[in-house]
């Protein structure tokens, strides 16, 4: 018979070797603007993530991933993630511009992330509690959208 797990091992990432939170940003690639955030386990993969938040995303949106969301097509048609290079088969010149090509799109969202690790609670280590690291999030999300609407 097995013993009962603990509550916090649902958190614990053996990757990291400690207990993770993880977010997930959409964010408009023209206005900066965030639009939606979701939180999650550390040790959850981006794209089961995505799936389970059910953030509807109209399928007229084209959307821009990074390379740990591949296979995103199957659920939405209209996106563009770079491709992953393995050792046995090494990325064309195509593919290199086009994985270029959208690097250069996605830097404004990079911008945005940096932005927000201007608050130290999303930079280092979250010692609060995990029930209230959502509306504190959404809270720096709101003001960071205040923020850029500003300038």
């Amino acid at each position: 018979m097995r013993t009962p797990q603990k509550k916090q091992q649902d958190w614990y990432s053996g990757k990291k070797k400690r207990h993770t939170l993880k977010l997930q940003l959409l964010i408009h690639p023209v206005t900066t603007q965030i639009l939606c955030v979701t939180m999650g386990r550390g040790a959850t993969h981006d794209l089961r993530l995505l799936r389970e938040s059910k953030t509807p995303i109209h399928p007229d949106t084209e959307l821009l991933a990074d390379a740990s969301y591949q296979g995103i097509q199957h659920q939405h048609a209209n996106t563009r993630t770079s491709k992953k290079i393995s050792k046995h088969h090494p990325l064309t010149d195509d593919q290199q511009i086009s994985n270029r090509h959208l690097a250069r799109v996605r830097l404004s969202v990079e911008h945005v992330i940096r932005r927000l690790k201007v608050f130290r609670i999303l930079k280092e280590t979250y010692r609060h509690r995990r029930r209230r690291f959502h509306l504190r999030v959404d809270l720096i999300a709101a003001l960071y959208n205040r923020i850029a609407i500003q300038t």
